[in-house]
C-alpha cells in the first residue's frame, strides 16, 4: 500500500487514549513491514512502543499542519475519527468556531454562551452567497436551501438532530428567523411575524428543563414554511411528533415540568390570574417532584408575557388565552387531589367531599365535582351484557388521575398546534414550494430506557437510513457526472434493525398484539420477544440481558441500548376512562368541550385512546406506537420528496460549561449522529477531488515533458501512472481527477522530495558561489589592509615633519608675545599718568562751573517764583471759564444719557435693581438741578436787584456829590443818616453776594460728587456686563453643541422613519395594484397621479380631476404649522415631518369626500375591505401618528429649552454689573427677540389666515362671492418675465411637463426646466392676485412630480432629474417667500403662503435622494464582493498560490462567472460613474454628491469587509494585496472626481486596514504591537477574526500561531476601542444628508429655452 511510505521518522500519528480518546504522537523511527512495534513520542514527551501485528494495525496518520482548522472535514487528507475529532476541537477551542462542514452536513457544537453571530448584518452577509464560499454557519445552510428552492422550484428540508441540550431548538429558531428576513419584504409582514411568534408558544408548552438541557424540546416538530412565486413567505404549517406526556405527572431529580406551569405560578399575583387559585410551584405535586423550581438566568414572568404576546400576534384573543390558562391551572390542581385508600384490604379508594384541589379543578373546567370524584375512584365494566361499576384501589385511582392529566395536556397541546396552523395558513393563494425545518430528538441512551427512548431511537434509525442513502446517492451522482468507472460503495445499511422494530412480528407488532390481549402484561410481551427473536429466529440486532427477564437489548447503528419492559404496554395504550371524558365533554367551558368533543366522531384519538366498557370498541383504538409509525412514515415520505440539508448538533460537555470540550462525549455523538458514517462513505470512495487545472498548478513540478496550462488534462493523465503505480488509488473524470484517502499525502510527499532535491541543488550552487565571493572579498580585504597600512606610515612621517615646523613657529610666536607684553606695559603706565593729570585739571574746572551754576540757579528760582505767581492768577481765570464751558457740556451729556436711558427699556426690565438705583440717582440729580436752577434764578434776581439798587445808590451818591459841590454842605445830622443808610445797603449787598457764592460752591461740589458716582457706576456696569457676556456666550456654545448632537441623533432616527414610511407607501401601492388587477373594472378608476402622499390628504387638483371645480378655498394637501426657513436651509432626513391637520369638515375619509364632491365613482377595489389593504393602511396611519407625535414632542422640547435659556440668561444678567458687557449682550438679545417677534407674527398671520378661511367657507355656503375677500388682499406687485397658464390648461401643463415626461427627451432638457416653468406659472398666478389658483397649481405639480418619481424606481437619470427639480423648486419658493424677501430689496416676495409646500418639497428631496442611493445600491450589491475580493486585477499574483486541498463544491451552489463575465473593479467604477454622471448632468451641488458617494463607499466597505470576515479563502497574503490594489483604484477615482473631501475615502479605512493586516508580519511581539497600533478602524473582534481565518496559500507562508493571536488579544484589550463591539459592520447604516440651500439667479421666461417636444406652447409670456 502506498500510504506505508508515509510512516517515516517525524510523521504524526494518532494513538488511542482512555481519557482523550485519541492523542497525537510522532514517529521516532521509520516503519518497516517486518517491525512488530513503532517507536512513538507523545505530546508530553514520553516515549512509548506501539504494537503492530500487521500493516492494518498501524495507527492513523495525522494531517499536515496547513489543514489544521479546516472548515470542511471532507477536505482533510486523511479521513478518520481522530482527524475529525481534532479538527473540531481546534476550531471550537482555538478559533471559537462552532460550525464545521462535513460534506453535506453542518456540524454545530453548542457553545453554551451568547455569541454575536446571528445579527441582521450577518444575515445580510450570507444572503445571496454560495455555501462553499463562506465560513460554516446555520445561515449558510438556510441560504443554500432557499436558493435551491427558488432556482430549481423544488421543496427543501433542513433536518436538525442531536442530543438533548445540543442546541437543536436554537438552530431551528435561527433558521426560521433567516427565512423570515430573506423571504419577507423590506420589513417583516404579518406572515413572517406569525411564523416567528410560534416559537415562544411551542417552547412554553413543549419544552422543559432536563439534566442535560435547560430548554429541552420534549417533542419533535416539522415546520413547513410556504413560499410564493416571488420567494416570499405566504404561510406555514407545523407537525408534531411524540409529545412526552409522562413529564406532566412525573419529573426526575433536577428536572422540571413544562415551562408553562412555572410561568403561570410566577404570574399568580397578576389581577387576571388570581381567579386561577395558583400557588408557588413548591405547592403542586406535578411541579415539585424534580426539586428544581427556577432555572438560573431565566424569568418565568417575562417569558409568560412573551408567550401571551405571541398568542396575540397569532390571533388568539385574551379571553381564549385565559381559557387556556384555566385548563393548565386545572391540571396542576388535579395533581393535588388527595385519593385515599379504604376497605379492609385497601381494595377501594375515595376522595373527600371537601377536597379543595378537586373543587378548584371542577370550577376551572366547569364540571361536576362529585361526578369527577366518583369516576376517579371507580370504573365501569361490561360483564355478560350488563354494565357493572367496580371500585379501584388507591394506586389504580392515582394512575387514572395521572392518565386524565396527561390526556388533558395532550389534547390541549394538539389544539394549540392546530390553532397555530390555522393562524399560519396561507391566505395569499396556493403555496408554490416550501422549506421544511425538522427539529427532532437525537439518539438517546440513559441508565433506564423506556418506551419514549425506544420510539426516539426508532425515529433516528429511519433518519439515519435516509441520510446514508442520500449521501451515497450524492456520491453516485458525482461519479456518474464525471463518467467514472467506479465500484459500488459498501455502507452500513440499518434495514435489518428497522425490520426488527417495524417488520412483521417485530417489536411494535408484538407490543400491539399484547396490548389487545385482555390480560396483557409487560412480562408476557418480553417472553414473546425472547421466543420470536432469540429462540425461533435469532436476530443479529436483538439481545437479552443476562441478569433480568424484563428487558431486551437492541443493537442500534449508534450504540447498544437496553430497554426495560416495564410500562411499555401502559404507555403504548395511553388510555383514559370514557366516563371521565364524558364528564369533560359536558363542561360549561367552551374550550374544554371543544377539546373533547372533537374526538367523539373519530375512531381514534390523536395522542392516545379512550377505554370504555365495550371490548369491541376498544379493539379498534389505535395505539401510540402505531400512530407514531404512521406519522414517522409520513415524515419520511415528505423528506424523500424534498432535497434534504443536514445539521448535526453536538453537545460538547455535560456540565453546560462555555467552550469546554469533552472528547469522549463528542465522539459518542459523532458516532450516533452519522458524521463519522459520512466520513467513512467519503473515504470508501474518492474523497480528494481536484480539477485538472488545480492539479497542474500544484504538482506541475512532478510532471515531465513540455508543460502547458492548456494541456493540463493530458499532462495529468500521462504523469499520474508514474507517480502512483496503483491505478486503483486514483481515477480520471471529465473535469476532475479523483484520489482515494491518503493519496494526496503521497503526492505531497513526492512534491516535498522533489522540492528538497531541488533545494539541495540550489543550495550547492549557492554555497559555491558564496565561497567564491567570500574568497574574492578576503583577497580584496588583504590588499586594502596593506594599502591602508602604507598610507598610515606615510601619514605618520608627514605628521612628524608638521610637528617640527609647528615647534619653530611656536618659539617665534612666544618670543614675539614677550616683547609685545613689555611694550604694552610701558604704554599702559604712560596712559595712566596722563589720565591722573588730566583728571586733576578737569576737577578744578568742574568746581568753577559749580559755583557759576549756583548763582544762575538762584536767579532762576526768583524769576520762576515771579512767573508762577503770574501763572496762578491766569490759571484761576481760565479754570473759571472752563467750569462754565464744562457745565454746559455736562448738561448736553446729561440729555444724551437720558435719551439713551429711554432707548433701553428691556435693559431696565432685566436690571430692575440697577435701574431703580439709577432712577433714584437721576431723580436726585434732576431735583438738585431744579434746585440749582431755582437758586441761580434767585441769585440772578438778587443780583439784578442789588445792581439796580447799587446803581440807584450810586446815582443818589453822585447826585448828592453834585449837590454838595454846588450847594453849601448840609447839616451834619442829614449827612450822617445818608451815610449810614448807604453803609447798611452795601453791607446787605455784600452779605447776599457772599451767601449766593457759598450756595454756588456747594452746588458745584454736589455736581462733582454726582459725576464721580455716575462714572463709578458706569465702570462697574461695563465690567459686570463684560463678565456676564462671556458666561452667556459659553453657556450658549455648550447648549448649541448639545442641541447639535441631539439634532444629529434625531436626524438618524427620522431618516429611518422616513425610509420606513416610503416602504409602507410602496407596499400600499403594490397592494392596491394587486387588488385592481384581481377585480374586474366596472366603473371609472383613478389613475396613479390621483394618489397623494399616504401621510398627506389628497388635493382636489390631482391630475384626473378638473381644475375648474376648484374654488379659492380649495383645501391644500399641505399644512403650515412651522416657521419659514432661514437664509440657509438644512434639509435633513431626520428633520421632523410637518404636523398634519384634520380639516374642519373631514369627519370621514378625505378621499371619499373629495370623490363625492367631484362626482367620481368609487372603484370596487377601493371599497374592498381586504385584510392586506387594511394592514397597510393601519401601518401607514400608525407611522403618520408616530411622526406627528415626534414633531409635537420636538416643538414642546424646543419651547421649554428656549424658555429655560431665557430664564438662565435673565438670572445671569441680573447677577452681573458690567455695562459694556450688557450692551453687547443686549444687542444679541434684541436680535433674538426680533427673531421671536417675527416668528410670532408669522404664526399669528397663519392663524388669522386659517380663521379667515374657515369664516369664508361658511360665508361661501350662503353667498359664494369673494369680492370682500379679494378686496382685503394686498395688491400684488407687477413682475415681468413670467409665464401665464390659463386655468383650463393646468391639467395639460402638468401632463405634458411632468406626467408624460420620458427619459429619452427629459435628459436633453436644461437642468430644472420643469421646476422653472412651474414656478413661473405659480408666480404669475400669485402676481395676478389669484392665490388659490397659485396654491392649487403648485400642489398639483408637486403631487404629479411625486407620482413620476415613484414610477421611476429603477431609473438613475430620471431620479436625479426629479431630485434637481424638487431642489430647484424648493429654492425658488424659499427665495421668494416673504421672510427671505424682507432681507433683499431687489426681490419681490410672493403673497401666497406656500410654507407647507416648501416643507413637503424638503421631504421629497430626501425621498428622491434615498431612491437614488437605493438604485445604485441594488446595482452595486452583486458587484462588490466579486470585484473587490475575488477579481485578480494584478495578473499572476495568486496563480501559483494554490491551496493544498480544495474543498469540493456543494451541489446546488451557483457557479461563479469566470473570465470576462466576472465582475471587476471596472464594473464597480462604471456604476459609480453612472451615479456621478447623473448628478453632474443635473448640476446638483457638489456637497450632495460628496454625501452620496460617502454612503456608497461605506456600503462597499461594509459589504466587502463583512464577506472577508466570513471567508477563510480570502484571508491570505496574496488576496490582501489584491484587495489593497482594488481599493486604491477606487480611491484614485474618487480623488480624480474631487469626492474625497466629503469623507468618501475615509469610510474605506476599515477595509484598507484589513488588507494591510493580511500583508504585515505576524510572528513577533513587535508585529503584534504594530498591528494594534495601525488597525485603529477595526474592532478587536474583527482583528482577532482575520488573524484566526488567516490561511497560507503557498509554501512560502506560515499559519498564524495561537501564541501570536493571544498576544494580539491581550494588546487589543488594553487599547481604548472606539469601534462598535460587533463583528460585522452594519450594512444598513445610513448617514444624515443635508441638501444645501443656494439662492438661484433671477429667473425670467425670456431666459428659458423650452423645446417644442414638450407641447406647452399654450403658455403665454407676461
Amino acid at each position: 500500500m502506498a500510504t506505508l511510505e508515509l510512516y517515516t521518522k517525524g510523521a504524526g500519528v494518532w494513538v488511542p487514549d482512555p481519557e482523550a480518546v485519541w492523542v497525537s504522537a510522532t514517529l521516532l523511527r521509520d516503519y518497516n513491514p517486518e517491525d512488530e512495534q513503532l517507536w512513538l513520542q507523545l505530546q508530553n514527551g514520553n516515549e512509548v512502543h506501539y504494537s503492530v501485528d500487521s500493516p492494518s494495525d498501524l495507527p492513523p496518520l495525522g494531517n499536515p499542519d496547513i489543514l489544521e482548522g479546516e472548515n470542511d472535514l471532507t477536505a482533510l487528507s486523511f479521513l478518520h475519527e481522530p482527524a475529525v475529532l481534532h479538527n473540531l476541537r481546534v476550531r471550537f477551542l482555538d478559533y471559537s468556531s462552532i460550525y464545521t462542514y462535513c460534506g453535506i452536513v453542518l456540524v454545530a457544537i453548542n457553545p453554551y454562551d451568547q455569541l454575536s453571530i446571528y445579527g441582521e448584518e450577518v444575515i445580510d452577509a450570507y444572503s445571496g452567497q454560495d455555501m462553499g464560499d463562506m465560513e460554516p454557519h446555520i445561515f449558510s445552510v438556510a441560504e443554500e436551501a432557499y436558493r435551491t428552492m427558488t432556482r430549481e422550484e423544488r421543496n427543501q428540508s433542513i433536518i436538525i438532530s442531536g442530543e438533548s441540550g445540543s442546541g437543536k431548538t436554537v438552530s431551528a429558531k435561527f433558521t426560521m428567523r433567516y427565512f423570515a428576513v430573506v423571504g419577507g419584504a423590506a420589513q417583516q409582514t404579518s406572515v413572517e411575524e406569525r411564523v416567528l411568534a410560534s416559537n415562544p408558544i411551542m417552547e412554553s408548552i413543549g419544552n422543559a428543563k432536563t439534566t442535560r438541557n435547560d430548554n429541552s424540546s420534549r417533542f419533535g416538530k416539522y415546520i413547513e414554511i410556504g413560499f410564493g412565486r416571488k420567494g416570499d413567505i405566504i404561510g406555514a404549517n407545523m407537525r408534531t411528533y411524540l409529545l412526552e406526556k409522562s413529564r406532566v405527572v412525573f419529573q426526575a431529580s433536577s428536572e422540571r415540568n413544562y415551562h408553562m406551569f412555572y410561568q403561570l405560578c410566577a404570574a399568580r399575583e397578576l389581577p387576571e390570574m388570581r381567579s386561577l387559585k395558583l400557588e408557588p410551584p413548591e405547592y403542586f405535586h406535578y411541579t415539585k417532584q424534580g426539586g428544581e423550581m427556577q432555572i438560573p438566568g431565566t424569568d418565568d414572568l417575562s417569558d409568560l408575557e412573551r408567550t401571551r404576546n405571541a398568542f396575540t400576534v397569532l390571533g388568539v384573543q385574551s379571553e381564549q388565552q385565559m381559557e387556556l390558562f384555566r385548563i393548565l391551572s386545572a391540571v396542576l390542581h388535579l395533581g393535588n387531589v388527595n385519593i385515599q385508600a379504604s376497605g379492609r384490604s385497601a381494595d377501594r379508594s375515595y376522595i373527600r367531599a371537601d377536597d379543595r384541589s378537586l373543587a378548584v379543578f371542577s370550577k376551572l373546567l366547569g364540571v361536576e365535582g362529585s361526578q369527577m370524584a366518583h369516576w376517579l375512584c371507580s370504573r365501569r365494566l361490561a360483564v355478560g351484557g350488563e354494565m357493572l361499576v367496580k371500585p379501584m384501589t388507591g394506586q389504580q385511582a392515582l394512575e387514572a388521575r395521572d392518565a386524565l392529566a396527561k390526556h388533558i395536556y395532550g389534547q390541549l397541546f394538539t389544539w394549540t398546534v392546530q390553532r397555530l396552523n390555522s393562524a399560519l395558513r396561507s391566505q395569499k393563494g396556493k403555496t408554490k414550494s416550501f422549506i421544511g425545518v425538522l427539529d427532532i430528538y437525537g439518539f438517546e441512551t440513559f441508565d433506564q430506557n423506556s418506551f419514549e427512548q425506544f420510539c426516539i431511537n426508532y425515529a433516528n434509525e429511519k433518519l439515519q437510513q435516509q441520510f446514508n442513502r442520500h449521501v451515497f446517492h450524492l456520491e453516485q451522482e458525482e461519479y456518474v457526472r464525471e463518467e467514472l468507472a467506479w465500484n459500488r460503495i459498501e455502507f452500513s445499511d440499518n434495514q435489518e434493525c428497522i425490520n426488527l422494530i417495524e417488520g412483521p412480528l417485530g417489536i411494535f407488532d408484538l407490543l400491539d398484539e399484547e396490548c389487545r390481549m385482555p390480560k396483557g402484561s409487560d412480562e408476557n410481551w418480553a417472553r414473546k420477544l425472547y421466543d420470536q427473536h432469540l429462540n425461533s429466529k435469532p436476530h443479529p440486532h436483538f439481545g437479552k440481558p443476562r441478569m433480568t427477564n424484563s428487558a431486551f437489548i437492541v443493537f442500534h447503528f449508534a450504540d447498544t441500548v437496553q430497554y426495560e419492559c416495564g410500562g411499555f404496554l401502559d404507555k403504548n395504550r395511553d388510555t383514559v376512562f370514557e366516563e371521565l371524558i364524558n364528564i369533560l365533554k359536558a363542561s360549561q367551558s367552551e374550550l374544554v368541550a371543544e377539546l373533547f368533543q372533537q374526538q367523539g366522531g373519530a375512531p381514534s384519538v390523536a395522542n392516545g385512546s379512550v377505554r370504555s366498557g365495550k371490548r369491541a370498541a376498544r379493539e379498534h383504538k389505535l395505539t401510540v406506537g402505531f400512530q407514531f409509525r404512521q406519522s414517522l412514515q409520513m415524515l419520511m415520505d415528505t423528506l424523500n420528496s424534498t432535497t434534504p440539508h443536514y445539521v448535526r448538533c453536538i453537545k460538547p460537555n455535560d456540565l453546560k460549561a462555555a467552550f469546554m470540550f469533552d472528547p469522549q462525549r463528542t465522539v459518542q455523538q459523532l458516532r450516533a449522529c452519522g458524521v463519522l458514517e459520512t466520513i467513512r462513505i467519503s473515504a470508501a470512495g474518492y474523497p480528494s477531488r481536484w480539477t485538472y487545472e488545480e492539479f497542474f498548478s500544484r504538482y506541475r513540478l512532478l510532471l515531465r515533458g513540455p508543460q502547458s496550462q492548456d494541456q493540463a488534462q493530458a499532462s495529468c493523465r500521462q504523469a499520474l501512472p508514474q507517480l502512483i503505480p496503483d491505478t486503483d488509488q486514483y481515477c480520471f473524470g471529465k473535469t476532475k481527477v479523483f484520489f482515494r484517502a491518503g493519496q494526496v499525502a503521497v503526492l505531497e510527499r513526492l512534491r516535498y522530495e522533489r522540492l528538497r532535491v531541488a533545494a539541495v541543488t540550489i543550495q550547492r550552487h549557492a554555497k559555491g558561489w558564496l565561497a567564491r565571493i567570500r574568497y574574492s572579498r578576503i583577497l580584496w580585504a588583504a590588499a586594502t589592509i596593506q594599502r591602508y597600512t602604507r598610507g598610515a606610515l606615510a601619514r605618520r612621517r608627514a605628521l612628524t615633519l608638521r610637528y617640527t615646523k609647528a615647534a619653530i613657529v611656536i618659539q617665534k610666536t612666544y618670543r614675539m608675545v614677550v616683547v609685545r607684553q613689555l611694550f604694552l606695559m610701558i604704554r599702559d603706565a604712560t596712559v595712566t599718568i596722563q589720565a591722573f593729570t588730566r583728571g586733576t585739571l578737569a576737577r578744578r574746572r568742574y568746581r568753577q562751573l559749580i559755583a557759576e551754576r549756583a548763582a544762575v540757579l538762584l536767579q532762576a528760582t526768583v524769576r520762576g517764583w515771579l512767573a508762577r505767581w503770574a501763572y496762578r492768577r491766569v490759571r484761576a481765570a481760565v479754570i473759571f471759564m472752563q467750569c462754565c464751558v464744562r457745565r454746559k457740556a455736562s448738561r448736553r451729556e446729561l440729555l444724551r444719557l437720558k435719551a439713551e436711558a429711554r432707548s433701553v427699556e428691556r435693559y431696565r426690565e432685566l436690571n430692575k435693581g440697577m435701574e431703580v438705583k439709577l432712577m433714584q440717582l437721576q431723580l436726585r440729580v434732576n431735583q438738585q438741578a431744579r434746585e440749582s436752577a431755582a437758586l441761580r434764578g434767585t441769585l440772578h434776581a438778587e443780583r439784578e436787584a442789588a445792581s439796580a439798587e447799587l446803581e440807584a445808590l450810586r446815582g443818589i451818591i453822585q447826585k448828592l456829590e453834585n449837590q454838595r459841590l454846588e450847594k453849601p454842605p448840609p447839616s451834619p445830622a442829614v449827612s450822617e443818616k445818608e451815610v449810614e443808610e448807604r453803609r447798611r445797603a452795601e453791607e446787605k449787598a455784600a452779605q447776599e453776594i457772599l451767601r449766593l457764592t457759598q450756595e454756588m460752591q456747594a452746588l458745584q461740589k454736589d455736581k462733582e460728587n454726582i459725576s464721580k458716582e455716575k462714572e463709578n457706576l458706569t465702570a462697574q456696569l461695563h465690567e459686570k456686563e463684560r463678565t456676564q457676556n462671556e458666561c452667556v456666550q459659553k453657556a450658549v456654545q455648550e447648549a448649541s453643541a448639545a442641541l447639535q448632537s441631539e439634532l444629529d441623533e434625531e436626524k438618524m432616527k427620522y431618516q429611518g422613519l422616513l425610509r420606513e414610511l416610503t416602504r409602507l407607501e410602496q407596499r400600499y401601492d403594490n397592494l392596491r395594484e394587486m387588488n385592481l388587477l384581481t377585480e374586474p373594472s366596472r366603473e371609472h378608476r383613478r389613475t396613479d397621479s390621483a394618489q397623494s402622499l399616504i401621510s398627506e390628504p389628497l388635493s382636489p387638483c390631482s391630475t384626473p380631476l378638473s381644475p375648474q371645480s376648484l374654488t379659492p378655498l380649495s383645501w391644500s394637501p399641505f399644512t403650515s404649522t412651522f416657521p419659514s426657513p432661514e437664509e440657509k436651509r438644512r434639509i435633513s432626513v431626520t428633520s421632523p415631518t410637518p404636523e398634519r391637520r384634520i380639516s374642519v369638515w373631514s369627519l370621514e375619509s378625505p378621499l371619499d369626500q373629495l370623490m363625492e364632491k367631484m362626482d367620481v365613482a368609487k372603484d370596487p377595489a377601493v371599497k374592498k375591505k381586504g385584510e392586506d389593504l387594511e394592514y397597510a393602511y393601519d401601518a401607514v396611519r400608525v407611522a403618520n401618528k408616530f411622526l406627528e407625535s415626534q414633531q409635537q414632542k420636538q416643538q414642546t422640547e424646543w419651547k421649554d429649552e428656549l424658555e429655560d435659556l431665557r430664564n438662565q440668561l435673565s438670572q445671569k444678567i441680573c447677577s452681573g454689573s458690567s455695562p459694556a458687557k450688557k450692551r453687547d449682550l443686549w444687542q444679541l438679545l434684541e436680535a433674538r427677540e426680533f427673531e421671536c417677534m417675527r416668528l410670532r407674527r408669522e404664526l399669528k398671520e397663519l392663524r388669522h389666515t386659517a380663521t379667515l378661511r374657515h369664516l369664508l367657507t361658511q360665508v361661501s355656503l350662503s353667498a359664494p362671492t369673494t369680492e370682500t375677500f379679494c378686496a382685503a388682499r394686498p395688491k400684488p406687485a407687477a413682475v415681468a418675465g413670467l409665464l401665464e397658464c390659463r386655468k383650463r390648461d393646468e391639467t395639460k401643463l402638468i401632463k405634458n411637463l411632468i406626467t408624460d415626461l420620458r427619459s429619452e427627451g427629459a435628459l436633453a432638457l436644461p437642468p430644472g426646466l420643469p421646476a422653472s416653468v412651474i414656478f413661473l406659472c405659480v408666480r404669475q398666478a400669485d402676481c395676478s392676485g389669484d392665490q388659490a389658483r397659485a396654491r392649487s397649481l403648485c400642489s398639483a405639480a408637486l403631487i404629479a412630480m411625486k407620482a413620476a418619481l415613484t414610477k421611476q424606481t429603477s431609473d438613475l437619470d430620471m431620479t436625479a432629474l426629479w431630485l434637481k427639480n424638487f431642489s430647484l423648486l424648493h429654492d425658488l419658493l424659499v427665495q421668494h417667500s416673504p421672510e427671505q424677501s424682507l432681507d433683499s430689496d431687489e426681490l419681490v416676495s410672493m403673497t401666497t403662503d406656500l410654507s407647507d409646500l416648501i416643507r413637503s418639497l424638503s421631504v421629497l428631496c430626501i425621498q428622491a435622494y434615498q431612491q437614488l442611493l437605493s438604485i445604485t445600491e441594488t446595482l452595486l450589491q452583486k458587484l462588490i464582493v466579486p470585484a473587490l475580493l475575488e477579481s485578480e486585477t494584478i495578473a499572476g499574483l495568486s496563480g501559483s498560490a494554490v491551496k493544498l486541498v480544495v474543498s469540493r463544491k456543494r451541489a446546488g451552489s451557483d457557479p461563479r462567472p469566470l473570465g470576462a463575465d466576472a465582475p471587476t473593479m471596472a464594473s464597480v467604477l462604471r456604476q459609480l460613474r453612472a451615479l456621478h454622471t447623473a448628478l453632474s448632468r443635473q448640476a446638483l451641488p457638489q456637497s450632495l454628491a460628496e454625501q452620496a458617494f460617502r454612503q456608497m463607499t461605506y456600503l462597499i466597505c461594509a459589504s466587502a469587509l463583512n464577506n472577508l470576515l466570513l471567508r477563510k479563502d480570502m484571508c491570505c497574503w496574496s488576496r490582501g494585496m489584491q484587495i489593497r490594489y482594488n481599493v486604491s483604484v477606487l480611491e484614485e477615482w474618487l480623488r480624480s472626481q474631487d469626492l474625497a473631501a466629503g469623507g468618501a475615502v475615509a469610510t474605506l479605512e476599515p477595509l484598507i486596514q484589513a488588507a494591510q493586516l493580511l500583508q504585515v508580519g505576524k510572528k513577533t511581539d513587535a508585529d503584534a504591537q504594530a498591528i494594534v497600533r495601525t488597525c485603529t478602524a477595526l474592532s478587536s473582534k474583527q482583528i482577532m477574526k482575520i488573524l484566526t481565518l488567516y490561511t497560507p496559500h503557498s509554501d512560502l507562508d506560515e499559519k498564524v500561531s495561537l501564541n501570536f493571536i493571544r498576544t494580539v488579544q491581550e494588546l487589543v484589550r488594553g487599547r481604548s476601542d472606539s469601534q462598535p463591539p460587533q463583528l460585522l459592520m452594519d450594512v444598513r447604516r445610513t448617514f444624515p444628508v443635508t441638501v444645501p440651500y443656494s439662492p438661484p439667479p433671477a429667473l425670467s421666461a425670456d431666459d428659458l429655452v423650452i423645446p417644442e417636444s414638450l407641447k406647452i406652447s399654450f403658455l403665454r409670456r407676461s
